[in-house]
């Protein structure tokens, strides 16, 4: 079943803030095979013009996607989360995460689509630090496939 258009431009609380560590940043740099010292190097970051060391530019998702989860776990909306897959992702960024940041994501549906019986979901998370300047914007698309037909 199709899931309510009237869901589109509804807007969730904004998340507890969290915390971004450097070690954190270190271990995400790592787990992506990038080693740029402005993820790990203070003084590396400090010659670029930074304050303290910098996230890779997908160190987000996991924030955002949690953030998300308000959405698909939100019971009048009826996506079935057994059947979802990630389709996309996009970021738009107004200045680089850093070490020290506390983030909060406001999430928000911005469309839903029908698409041979799958449902297509894009959700938007804003991303602002504790003073309320925006940081980055994050899309994501889930796709919830279609129910298999029985024989």
């Amino acid at each position: 079943m199709a899931l309510d258009q009237s869901f589109v431009g509804r807007s969730y609380p904004p998340t507890d803030p969290y915390e971004v560590g450097r070690e954190k940043i270190r271990e995400f740099a790592e787990a992506i095979g990038d080693a740029n010292p402005a993820y790990t190097d203070p003084e590396a970051a400090k010659v670029l013009g930074h304050t303290d060391v910098i996230a890779p530019p997908t160190f987000v998702f996991a924030i955002t996607y949690k953030a998300a989860g308000q959405v698909v776990q939100d019971p009048q909306l009826g996506l079935d989360y057994s059947r979802v897959v990630h389709g996309d992702q996009k970021f738009a960024y107004s200045r680089p995460v850093r070490a020290g940041d506390r983030l909060s994501v406001t999430s928000t549906i911005e469309s839903i689509k029908s698409l041979a019986g799958n449902d297509i979901l894009d959700i938007r998370g804003e991303v602002h630090d504790e003073a309320g300047e925006h940081v980055v914007t994050a899309w994501i698309k889930l796709v919830a496939r279609a129910p298999e037909e029985e024989a």
